[in-house]
């Protein structure tokens, strides 16, 4: 069971043209589990059109905390995520921190955002 303290914040972005996913969606959209008051990320997933995509961004996220690790973040996609949805990953990825540094600092009780 998950910590009740922690909050789920959603990013999007678009997907380029080219790409097997954007037959399905021509947005990634990706869902980030976090701690509210550490920013630790428990858990993630991503709408990527198969399965080990989804799962590699995954790993490469969890563990993190999505501040103060957020450029380390965005250099494993960079060095280790060779798809096409890489940049759209990013984007939707700085969406999802966007939210979360909102929330903190409208000092809102646990919720999602």
């Amino acid at each position: 069971m998950k910590d009740e303290r922690t909050l789920l914040f959603t990013g999007y972005a678009r997907l380029p043209g080219s790409i097997t996913a954007s037959r399905v969606s021509d947005i990634v959209g990706v869902g980030v589990e976090v701690e509210e008051e550490t920013g630790l990320i428990v858990d993630a997933e991503c709408t990527l059109a198969t399965r080990l995509a989804s799962d590699f961004f995954r790993r490469l996220v969890v563990g993190h905390r999505l501040v103060e690790d957020f450029a380390v973040i965005v250099q494993a996609l960079e060095d280790r995520y060779h798809g096409s949805a890489q940049k759209a990953l990013i984007t939707a990825l700085r969406a999802v921190l966007e939210k979360y540094l909102a929330h903190r600092r409208a000092g809102r009780p646990a919720s999602s955002a």
